[in-house]
């Protein structure tokens, strides 16, 4: 869980040394030879969607040329990713890649993609933190008094999740891995569902993504008790982080990032990769995330290709050690 803070410094030597300027690089001759298609793997509206439309306009300004986003939404953001990975290496072609589609679900079941082969990473574009809610009906009213009864009275405690392998069951499934504590898993049909439980006491507790976890915080019936940042959100600097409610070095932050198809040249890469960079250290752009939860984390290519190895492995680790089987 420290993987996302060593490669975040690196990001920042990055970003302060080569990019600091926002300056439009060189474009490789010939590039781009036409519109530029950001593929969304999910339906126009959600956070993924959200981004890649800032990403595209960012992009659009710089090039003056069109840069436009194709929503392309099925089976956990596999039809979108497998689209792009059957694409032609022409950089007119690109990837918002999810956490889900590409170091999860290949732990889950069998892919008509290779997420080691078939893609070309550009760079990490953000992650989000997820929030601890509680049931207001339980004992326990911090992080740390959940913490002890959780080590105290194995599976007393019920957790809810939108299905089984997502970000909420996985980041339950790691906090619990954490304090060596279990609890029962009741998964939902969607986020609204669980939500309705928790504030009705029917489960007790619940990770969800901090854009919609704030909003249900705000209800008399659910309690805010953890981010699970390596930092406090500015958003809700009110709330700790788990790291400092009694699990050091905690992490598990949901990530997006940019990729094309695989055996893109070189030179594109490096354009793309300086350009995306660019955009993600600019001001006006980091407030915009920041608006949403979402923290900017700019990599090399390099970088973000071991960045998504180092996930994969987590993910298949968490997922064997607790038997995790998506019927």
């Amino acid at each position: 869980m420290r993987i996302i803070k060593r490669f975040a410094s690196c990001a920042a030597v990055i970003a302060c040394t080569a990019f600091s300027s926002g300056a439009i690089a060189q474009a490789p001759q010939g590039y781009p030879a036409g519109p530029v298609s950001i593929i969304v793997p999910f339906v126009p509206g959600g956070a993924t969607d959200a981004l890649g439309r800032l990403l595209a306009q960012a992009l659009n300004e710089r090039w003056k040329t069109p840069v436009v986003v194709e929503n392309k939404p099925g089976a956990s953001g596999v039809i979108g990713t497998d689209y792009v990975a059957k694409a032609q290496p022409d950089g007119l072609t690109l990837l918002l890649g999810t956490q889900t589609a590409l170091a999860v679900t290949p732990s889950l079941k069998s892919l008509s993609y290779n997420v080691k082969t078939d893609f070309t990473p550009i760079s990490l574009l953000v992650t989000t933190p997820l929030l601890l809610l509680a049931s207001d009906k339980i004992e326990a009213k911090s992080a740390s008094a959940l913490i002890n009864d959780l080590k105290s009275n194995p599976e007393k405690y019920s957790y809810g999740t939108s299905g089984v392998g997502t970000s909420q069951h996985l980041t339950t499934l790691l906090f619990l891995d954490a304090i060596g504590a279990k609890a029962l898993h009741v998964p939902y049909k969607g986020t609204g569902q669980f939500l309705v439980d928790l504030a009705g006491g029917q489960i007790d507790m619940a990770f969800d993504n901090l854009g919609t976890a704030l909003g249900a915080s705000k209800q008399d019936a659910i309690q805010a008790l953890a981010i699970t940042g390596s930092t406090r959100s500015p958003l809700a600097p009110e709330i700790p982080t788990l790291a400092e409610s009694g699990i050091p070095n905690f992490e598990a932050v949901t990530w997006l990032g940019l990729l094309a198809p695989a055996g893109l040249s070189k030179p594109v890469v490096d354009y793309l990769n300086s350009e995306v960079v660019a955009v993600l250290n600019d001001p006006k752009f980091k407030e915009k995330l920041s608006a949403q939860g979402m923290t900017p984390r700019p990599m090399s290519s390099s970088q973000f290709r071991e960045f998504i190895d180092a996930e994969n492995i987590r993910f298949a680790n968490v997922i064997k050690k607790n038997n995790v089987v998506v019927e």
